[in-house]
């Protein structure tokens, strides 16, 4: 067997250097070789030996790159397989691997589980849409004044309620100066009321209830006299300003300052003599003044429940706690409600002092002696508008038909609550009474009585004692810088602010005539030289506060 012989080619060598010499000095048989040299230079960079990853030849490549380039040959065409230069295909780790089969359970859980996405994204696209809806209309409708502005009158300042929330004031323990009338005591089998053994409401016409406005009362005429304090005011007044913040409507309070002396009154007929509904609710109420469920009728409806419930729910037996004086507005021949007036001073600073009548509505005895207690009612006009109905839930969720409460009348709420601080309540009977008919706003039934203490009561609506006295001690030291004459608090009705002008003497009279005055017309305030701190102090006192 004859073997067949390999020739190693002739390798040219360069002994004055690296790589292979120039053309010029190679021999004959070199230049002959099958080996293909590629033009080397010292100052070009090293290449690959080979290239099989292009396909073409680009137009820009240099000279000498072409011979690594891969030539056609007809006699390789029938063996010859180009390679596939595609990137290989991603993986995507999301999908189900081919070899494992989607169980029929799986795919039925996932098919409802984006049922459930799809519809929690649709509830919360109608809630918000519903939510501007009823912001837009909560913001459409037109809150009149509570008090027409007179082309007279000039305004002196305006306050925002945001300077009201950083205010703190320590105020110390109050000292009582008299106390008035009788009280009755508490029926507590109205604790034991649901609406499954409701009572009905009773009407007590022949009942006297006094709103009495501070420069009237007796009492306190009595007590300015012998300088007992230079700020006089009732807890109705007082708990307005408390939670101004808090308020929606409009309200009005008539300030007088007489010598050193400053009274807070209110006008015969106010609208501090009713009770709001539904004020800081998102849907706003009927305008119209005839329909019963306008924002002026549920208020008159409030009032006229609240004062039957406070008598209805006593023991009527003749049983009563009498105080040092008689009740100061009752006649001789009238027959008074259960109310008890209890005159208290506060010390605001060491030169101001503030004195408040105060309300207790009935007596309770209990094993540490005789509490008393303060009665007030919240009433259902409609169950579709307000969401809750009390005769399902007041047994069963009575936490949720309270929030629902607190949501649509926080004012008001945190009005009783304050009033029921003032006057050192020990509890706070909170009734709630209902139409028997959504379309009869004559006939009421009490449905359950919940009781409350008013500092846990506070707490829980978030009602800071130290801010309450802090919004009371700012809007005190800016009145006592005005000089003598009569002037009025006025609750923007469209915004959250209070205006204060100066009014004639003789406003709010019998024979004063009022004539509106357009908004746009109305005298703008001065303008304030400078503004310094005084006039909305932020004073914090170490006086540990008890109300």
């Amino acid at each position: 067997m004859v073997r067949a012989g390999f020739k190693v080619p002739d390798v040219v060598e360069n002994p004055e250097g690296w790589g292979p010499p120039e053309s010029s000095t190679l021999p004959a048989a070199a230049a002959q070789s099958p080996l293909l040299l590629a033009p080397f230079a010292k100052n070009e960079k090293l290449g690959r030996a080979a290239d099989w990853s292009r396909s073409y030849p680009s137009r820009g490549m240099r000279a000498g790159e072409s011979v690594f380039d891969f030539v056609y040959d007809e006699a390789d065409e029938d063996t010859f397989k180009p390679v596939d230069g595609k990137p290989p295909p991603r993986r995507n780790y999301n999908k189900w691997r081919p070899n494992q089969r989607l169980l029929p359970q799986r795919k039925d859980e996932e098919l409802e589980a984006k049922k459930r996405e799809a519809e929690k994204e649709k509830q919360r696209r109608d809630k918000q849409y519903n939510q501007n809806r009823t912001s837009q209309r909560r913001e459409a409708a037109a809150f009149r004044s509570s008090v027409d502005i007179q082309p007279e009158w000039t305004m002196l300042d305006q306050i925002p309620f945001t300077t009201f929330s950083k205010l703190n004031f320590n105020v110390g323990e109050p000292e009582d100066l008299a106390m008035c009338g009788a009280l009755e005591y508490y029926d507590k089998a109205y604790d034991r009321v649901t609406p499954k053994t409701d009572r009905r409401l009773e009407r007590f016409k022949n009942m006297n209830f006094f709103k009495v406005t501070t420069s009237d009362d007796p009492v306190i005429r009595r007590l300015a006299s012998e300088d007992k304090a230079t700020v006089f005011a009732t807890d109705n007044i007082l708990s307005t300003l408390m939670c101004a913040p808090r308020s929606v409507y409009s309200w009005d309070i008539v300030v007088q300052r007489v010598g050193n002396k400053l009274f807070f009154d209110k006008r015969d007929n106010s609208q501090l003599d009713l009770l709001s509904v539904n004020e800081t609710c998102q849907e706003p109420l009927p305008e119209a003044k005839e329909d019963i469920n306008s924002a002026h009728s549920l208020s008159v409806e409030a009032a006229y429940i609240n004062q039957n419930f406070s008598q209805q729910v006593l023991v009527r037996d003749g049983g009563k706690v009498q105080f040092q004086e008689q009740n100061p507005f009752a006649g001789d021949s009238e027959v008074a409600a259960s109310v008890a007036y209890r005159y208290r001073r506060w010390k605001l600073d060491d030169e101001t002092f503030l004195v408040a009548r105060c309300e207790l509505h009935s007596v309770m005895e209990s094993k540490n002696g005789s509490v008393f207690l303060t009665l007030n009612a919240l009433n259902e006009f409609d169950p579709k508008l307000s969401g809750v109905d009390w005769r399902q839930k007041l047994e069963t969720q009575r936490g949720a038909v309270l929030a629902t409460e607190l949501k649509n009348n926080a004012n008001k709420l945190a009005k009783w609550t304050a009033q029921a601080l003032l006057a050192s309540a020990d509890v706070m009977k909170l009734g709630y009474v209902s139409r028997i008919h959504p379309r009869d706003h004559y006939n009421h039934t009490v449905l359950s009585v919940q009781g409350h203490k008013p500092k846990d009561f506070a707490a829980q609506i978030n009602l800071s004692t130290n801010n309450m006295w802090g919004i009371v001690k700012s809007i005190v030291d800016v009145c006592l810088k005005l000089a003598e004459g009569k002037y009025v608090l006025v609750k923007d009705p469209q915004k959250p602010q209070v205006r204060l002008y100066l009014v004639p003497s003789d406003a709010f009279e019998n024979d004063y005539v009022e004539e509106p005055l357009p908004e746009e017309e109305q005298v703008p305030p001065p303008p304030a030289e400078e503004e310094s701190g005084d006039a909305k102090p932020n004073e914090e006192k170490d006086v540990d506060a008890d109300v």
